[in-house]
């Protein structure tokens, strides 16, 4: 179910990134069985003079302080709560991207629209693609978490197509753990609890022509990361987390 890429581009694992055939917010049966509802996520805040970082004049930009820091813990709080399950793949020799991390994907519009109206939906208002306009964020919600010596290897988005015209070409990754100003020196608790401490790698990496870095970057508590995907898609990976526990969400921004 895998296609290898041309030059050594691999794309993720179907299970991951979704196949042109699925639906919006499809679940598969690999996904969590729990499917929780909005009610058990937390209540996101508008946020106001949200600013643009475009990385090396690419189709590559974060957001900083997307989420606060109280938002992005209820949500590892809440993802915890729903558990999670282990993703692997085959590796390159089988035509996958190499990964490792654990999952959670439930289908769920309400989250979906919170987080778009939060303020997504202001920065993409001026970004078309073929003449289309973004008009939200993919319903399947998928929370990711990397434990140390889980990585996710270089690998491709795929644009996933939703039916009815509109078809996905953003990636957006929040990261709801990572380094922070907020983070508690000395904490009693820190050598009970791994995912309290601080986290050491896990940098999203892409790679150019040659495969050459073009942007690396590190996790931030409550950043959003988004980049275009499907065939203008730069080659990245996930790298290895050596210390501490990376949590993300994950969706995608939806055209028409």
């Amino acid at each position: 179910m895998e296609k290898k890429m041309k030059k050594g581009k691999v794309s993720a694992p179907m299970a991951e990134e979704g196949t042109k055939k699925r639906k919006m917010g499809e679940r598969r049966e690999t996904d969590s069985g729990k499917n929780a509802s909005s009610k058990k996520w937390p209540l996101i805040k508008p946020k106001k003079n949200l600013q643009i970082n475009r990385l090396k004049d690419t189709d590559l930009f974060t957001v900083q302080s997307f989420l606060t820091s109280a938002e992005s813990k209820s949500f590892i709080k809440a993802a915890e709560s729903v558990g999670f399950l282990h993703q692997g793949s085959l590796g390159p020799t089988k035509g996958e991207a190499y990964r490792d991390n654990d999952r959670i994907s439930v289908n769920d519009p309400v989250l979906a629209n919170i987080v778009w109206e939060s303020g997504l939906n202001k920065l993409f208002s001026d970004i078309k693609i073929r003449g289309k306009v973004a008009v939200g964020l993919n319903p399947n919600i998928r929370f990711y978490r990397y434990k140390a010596g889980q990585r996710f290897g270089r690998h491709i988005d795929e644009s996933v197509d939703l039916g009815d015209g509109k078809r996905t070409h953003y990636t957006l990754l929040i990261y709801l753990s990572g380094d922070s100003k907020a983070r508690t020196k000395h904490d009693p608790n820190d050598s009970k609890d791994s995912s309290l401490e601080p986290l050491v790698g896990g940098e999203t990496v892409f790679y150019g022509s040659r495969n050459g870095v073009v942007a690396e970057v590190a996790p931030t508590e409550g950043m959003a990361l988004l980049h275009i995907h499907g065939d203008k898609c730069m080659l990245h990976e996930a790298r290895n987390v050596t210390k501490g526990v990376k949590y993300v969400f994950r969706s995608d921004v939806v055209f028409a």
